[in-house]
């Protein structure tokens, strides 16, 4: 073994170890009354076996493990939101899969004084994997699905969040849902996803970006590696493309673009240490943190081995490099991140691999 294979084997150990301390209830089950179930009856408790999906270790080095605390949970269990955002000290969770379905405009706000959720005007057309970010009082929601995880559209709202109000704008060049979304100098970049034909349902590389002034699309340079349930983050004005999956979770990726508006280029920068797809990823304190996600991978005998990933690992772009910190309570992927002041909110998602089930856990995360 060299050097560099016993320093890593060596922080994956001291990581292991600090969080084997530290987070001992990642076994625990979730509440009946947070779980449902897409299909047939609503589960009581997970299975052992779907429990035994999660995954919190990371090959990362450990860096603080900060902490994480439960908050009020969404008013019903809800997955396959792309992801959340936050605008005025507020959370707001849209679309995505609950009560059965899998095309529900739901748009639920998050009060974190209050530690209380109310309903916001609903979205004009349920969808899920809706591209969604807040910036100067509004917030964009661009395509999404209107099946489970295909049939993609074009259509593309903003919502007036002083006015509780949500307007149809100019639809976007091409339909996709999955797709990462991020503001920069007023305007809404549009990244990657995937799109139809849904038998198909193939991972694109497509950046287009939204001018609200003009209520214009223009087509950019693609991302350099097509993929869609990416992390995405903005820092000094460029936008950084972390994780996600080429067509399926079976397929994911660390790969880390990031791309420059001013110059319409794109540059590799270190790949995630978990490679991941579905997961949050969300700017603080100088640093991206990303959690949760899910994957499938096979064995020796081409038998399925799914995963949920419940490791948290933050990058600094100055030294472009990861750490791991304190994994999350309760794993999932699929679901609502954002910043609420100095607090990285995490509401829903999917706790087994796929949409199956569906929950309200609402976690926050503080770097230490």
């Amino acid at each position: 073994m060299n050097r560099r294979m016993m320093l890593g084997a060596a922080g994956a150990l001291l990581a292991g170890a600090a969080r084997a301390q530290h987070h001992g209830h990642h076994g625990a089950n979730i509440p009946a009354d947070q779980m449902s179930a897409l299909r047939g009856p609503n589960p009581q408790a997970l299975t052992p076996e779907q429990l035994a999906q999660r995954v919190i270790e990371s090959p990362a080095p450990p860096g603080a493990p900060g902490r994480w605390v439960a908050r009020a949970p969404l008013p019903l269990p809800r997955s396959e939101m792309a992801w959340a955002t936050s605008w005025n000290n507020r959370l707001h969770v849209i679309g995505g899969y609950a009560r059965g379905q899998v095309d529900k405009p739901y748009h639920h706000i998050y009060d974190p004084v209050a530690d209380r959720w109310q309903d916001g005007a609903p979205l004009p057309r349920g969808a899920n994997h809706v591209g969604v970010v807040a910036d100067a009082g509004r917030i964009y929601a661009l395509g999404g699905f209107t099946e489970q995880n295909r049939s993609a559209d074009n259509l593309a709202f903003a919502y007036d969040v002083a006015r509780d109000r949500w307007d149809r704008i100019a639809p976007m060049p091409r339909p996709r849902g999955a797709g990462a979304v991020a503001a920069v100098g007023g305007k809404i970049y549009h990244i990657g996803g995937a799109t139809d034909p849904a038998p198909e349902r193939a991972s694109i590389g497509w950046t287009e970006v939204y001018d609200p002034q003009g209520d214009r699309w223009t087509i950019l340079r693609a991302l350099p590696a097509a993929r869609d349930h990416a992390g995405v983050a903005v820092w000094e004005g460029r936008i950084h493309i972390v994780g996600g999956r080429f067509n399926t979770f079976e397929n994911n990726t660390g790969l880390h673009h990031v791309y420059d508006p001013a110059s319409d280029t794109w540059r590799l920068r270190a790949p995630i240490p978990t490679p991941r797809s579905g997961h949050g990823m969300v700017l603080l304190r100088g640093r991206m943190w990303c959690f949760g996600g899910e994957e499938r991978l096979f064995d020796a005998q081409n038998r399925p081995i799914d995963r949920v990933l419940g490791s948290t690992e933050s990058y600094d772009p100055v030294t472009d490099s990861w750490l791991s910190h304190a994994p999350m309570p309760t794993p999932r992927h699929g679901l609502g991140a954002a910043l609420v002041g100095d607090w990285i909110h995490v509401a829903g998602g999917g706790p087994i691999v796929g949409g199956g089930i569906q929950t309200a856990v609402h976690e926050a995360f503080q770097p230490g």
